[in-house]
């Protein structure tokens, strides 16, 4: 449910922190730490973009075209332009800046990590925000995740407007034609 979330993020070269160790893919931090480390990296930075696409942009294109969208976003803030482009899984061939594609990049490498826990916090506050126009549904808790406790949610409820149509489990749920 809700929007695609990517970041991007130029740190210095060479760069060196206490908190750098601490650094890992967002999805194998606890929320407290995704936090910290989050306004770390966003003080160390030279730069950080963030770019969003809509719910209702993932369902008319597809979530990997809106991911791509979302990431050239957050890359065209960056200021200065950067040189080189690392990322996760994708290629961005739009872009004309050099780069690289990694598989399980949040995993392998710093900067895509510290991209990662920003995207990361940033969308968890955006579904915070959400709860409480969408009561009834829990998003503060489960963030919008296929959780047991969202699947209820939807299944006593129905979908909301934040609710992504195109997602297949959710149509299948609820009986919605594409």
């Amino acid at each position: 449910m809700g929007p695609v979330v990517a970041a991007a993020v130029m740190l210095p070269q060479n760069f060196r922190a206490r908190w750098r160790s601490r650094v890992r893919d967002s999805k194998q931090l606890r929320p407290k730490d995704r936090e910290y480390l989050s306004g770390c990296i966003s003080e160390a930075a030279i730069s950080v973009g963030i770019g969003i696409q809509s719910n209702d942009v993932i369902d008319s294109i597809g979530i990997a075209p809106a991911t791509r969208l979302a990431m050239i976003a957050a890359i065209q803030q960056l200021i200065p332009e950067p040189q080189y482009l690392l990322i996760d899984y994708f290629r961005i061939p739009e872009m004309s800046l050099p780069q690289k594609g990694i598989v399980n990049g949040d995993g392998i490498c710093f900067s895509i990590a510290c991209a990662s826990i920003i995207a990361k916090v940033t969308r968890d506050r955006m579904v915070v925000e959400m709860d409480g126009d969408y009561p009834g549904y829990g998003f503060a808790g489960h963030k919008g995740y296929g959780t047991r406790e969202h699947i209820d949610c939807l299944r006593r409820i129905g979908p909301c407007s934040m609710h992504r149509r195109s997602f297949r489990p959710l149509r299948e749920m609820v009986g919605l034609e594409r």
